[in-house]
């Protein structure tokens, strides 16, 4: 009888023993013919309240803005009338601008009376860098800022990706003929807003457990998993902190939380090794808004580091983040499918954190920010 109920225990125990992460992953083959990933939409039946945010709760300076070209009236007052919906403050344009392009905006905005709402930064071109480019690069920075630059940025992805030098070798983020531009922000006072690659799974095999497998099929350009073509991701980021650890002087701005929106730790990890670095959160709400308890005590403990940006100007988008931000609703959309096929918690952000996000670093790091707007 003893061995029979030992036996029967055993059995039990086989039976409801955790499988393996494979086992656990299959399912019965459908009995009909299943949806492809894009035909499946299924209708929540979750019914939770829900809080809406139209408005951010206090004046926004937006980092990471990209409106259209600001050298004409009609543009001008076309961003100015969202921008008053949303309660954004300041807009920084960081549509890369330099010389001509970026006076004539400068010059538009000042002559539309409207210099408290708009800041720009300038570019760098970084196309065909050889022996003396660095200084040539410096003296054009240099003239953009008196001209009302009040940073560089956005420098985009292909530097450190596909830029090219003239020897038609990749231009390396930590280039050394680079290093004058580096320091001459530096003793000019105004940051280095840098945007260094692109999400990790980018990088990883296009395989069924690539969750951004939808994205990559879309938009075939953002698959970046040739190392005959691109650096890994991890050897990209070493780059990028060679960069920062050999240019202590300047403040650098690290587009999209770098990435580590999935790894906030690693994020930490930056701040934590680098006191002249803060990050911006554009276009990575999908990774925040899905651990909205995590997020929120990351946010809280460095709230003095991380700067409000959107990046693609799409008025009808800016309230999913203040909505995340401000709020502690659940299981809501996010404004792209093909980014997260998950859903938005909200991370109930206090009024401090805020404030800090929302505006209050943005002034602290970038010296000449206009801040009447801001409340300020």
């Amino acid at each position: 009888m003893r061995l029979t109920r030992y036996l029967t225990a055993l059995a039990l125990a086989a039976t409801f023993a955790p499988q393996p992460a494979e086992a656990q992953r299959r399912i019965p083959e459908p009995q009909i013919p299943p949806p492809s990933i894009t035909e499946y939409t299924p209708r929540s039946t979750l019914v939770v309240p829900a809080h809406p945010v139209p408005r951010a709760k206090f004046p926004v300076v937006d980092m990471h803005g990209h409106p259209p070209t600001l050298d004409n009236p009609e543009n001008i007052r076309t961003v100015l009338v969202a921008m008053d919906e949303l309660n954004i403050g300041v807009m920084i344009q960081t549509r890369g601008s330099s010389g001509e392009r970026l006076t004539n905006q400068i010059e538009a905005v000042r002559a539309a009376g409207q210099t408290d709402r708009f800041a720009f930064f300038t570019t760098l071109d970084l196309r065909d860098v050889g022996p003396g480019s660095g200084a040539q690069i410096a003296a054009q920075l240099e003239a953009d800022v008196a001209a009302g630059a009040v940073g560089i940025g956005e420098i985009g992805k292909g530097f450190g990706l596909g830029t090219m030098k003239a020897d038609g070798t990749r231009l390396t983020l930590d280039d050394p003929e680079l290093k004058i531009v580096w320091e001459t922000a530096g003793r000019l006072g105004i940051p280095v807003f840098i945007h260094t690659g692109d999400p990790a799974e980018f990088f990883e095999p296009l395989d069924m457990e690539n969750e951004r497998w939808l994205e990559q099929s879309i938009y075939p350009n953002r698959q970046l998993n040739d190392r005959a073509r691109f650096p890994s991701f991890d050897a990209l980021m070493a780059e990028r902190d060679r960069l920062i650890a050999n240019n202590p002087g300047t403040t650098w701005i690290i587009a999209h939380l770098s990435w580590y929106g999935a790894d906030l730790g690693r994020l930490g990890e930056l701040f934590d090794r680098y006191p002249n670095t803060v990050a911006e959160m554009g276009a990575v709400l999908y990774d925040l808004g899905r651990q909205p308890r995590f997020a929120r005590e990351f946010f809280e403990k460095y709230s003095d580091r991380l700067l409000f940006g959107k990046d693609s100007f799409q008025p009808a988008e800016y309230p999913y983040y203040w909505r995340v931000f401000e709020t502690n609703d659940e299981y809501f959309d996010y404004y792209r499918d093909y980014h997260a096929f998950w859903k938005l918690y909200g991370m109930g952000l206090n009024d401090d954190v805020l404030r800090k996000i929302y505006a209050q670093n943005a002034v602290n790091v970038i010296p000449g920010l206009p801040t009447a707007a801001l409340g300020n």
